[in-house]
């Protein structure tokens, strides 16, 4: 997730979550696409297929997503020396601050003098990456629609962008997002900003997650990915439960759930459902126990 500053950079896609094997939860191959991916010694292909130039060494790492800063800080923290200013895990986070993920500070990012810069496609603006790209930086670029998107593209900028070892909460990750949630199927709906009303729609990363938790959007055929809908269409979509995420807009007892009386509400922590990282393998258990909370308010 980036900044609270609007809803763009909630992450993801809906699958079908009625059942998840090894192969569904990683997807088919990782490990050769691993392989294939590294072109050269020096060179390797980041999720929008451009090629990165990288040393054989990485020692300094800028990341412009909050979730690839966790995902970093958990394998080899001393690597990083920037982040945004919404990068708040871990809490100790002892870096120089680059501004936020929508407008980072190019040349204070260049002047740390990273590596690699670690952004994602829709965290972060096309221009920021361009203007790094343009300064002789190299830029390993992420995209995550859905589960097994995430934990591959996580093991591949890991392995290839951050010449590290795999680490063991990946496979806890998987291991947890196998097993059945035992949740009975609802139809919800799942707004993550409001002036304007803006819910979850097609192809999103916390879309997937809640449909594995047995949670279905009731916008997951719409055709835009976060479509702004008025609150009186959101009150009659006939929806089992509202689910409220407390970023990017922070929902909370009291800001969110008045506006669909009668409804029962489920307060969600955004991190676990829109974060990719090492929070996904508390994930599960975390928003299981948030969605059973759900009443009405």
């Amino acid at each position: 997730m980036g900044e609270a500053t609007g809803p763009a950079g909630v992450d993801g896609s809906l699958t079908d979550s009625s059942d998840i094997d090894g192969s569904a939860v990683n997807g088919s191959g990782t490990d050769d696409r691993v392989a294939d991916d590294r072109a050269t010694d020096d060179t390797a292909i980041d999720d929008t297929g451009l090629a990165v130039l990288l040393p054989p060494v990485i020692r300094r790492v800028v990341s412009l997503v909050p979730s690839l800063t966790e995902t970093v800080a958990s394998c080899a923290p001393g690597l990083l020396v920037g982040a945004t200013n919404w990068c708040t895990h871990p809490a100790d986070l002892g870096v120089t601050r680059v501004g936020g993920t929508k407008n980072p500070d190019i040349g204070q990012t260049v002047a740390l003098r990273p590596d690699v810069v670690l952004a994602n496609e829709e965290e972060n603006r096309q221009p920021d990456l361009d203007a790094l790209r343009a300064a002789g930086i190299a830029v390993w670029v992420t995209r995550i629609r859905d589960l097994p998107e995430a934990l591959a593209s996580l093991r591949r900028m890991i392995t290839l962008a951050c010449r590290l070892p795999g680490p063991a909460w990946l496979d806890a990750a998987e291991s947890a997002w196998r097993r059945p949630s035992g949740s009975a199927s609802l139809a919800a709906v799942v707004p993550i900003w409001r002036r304007p009303w803006m819910v979850l729609g097609s192809d999103t990363f916390a879309g997937d997650l809640l449909a594995r938790l047995g949670v279905t959007n009731v916008y997951a055929a719409h055709p835009e990915r976060y479509p702004r809908v008025g609150i009186g269409e959101l009150r009659s979509a006939a929806a089992d439960l509202v689910v409220l995420p407390d970023e990017p807009y922070r929902f909370t007892a009291s800001d969110g759930p008045e506006a669909f009386p009668g409804s029962r509400t489920a307060l969600v922590s955004g991190r676990h459902l829109t974060w990719y990282g090492p929070s996904l393998t508390e994930a599960p258990a975390v928003l299981y126990r948030q969605l059973a909370a759900a009443r009405v308010r």
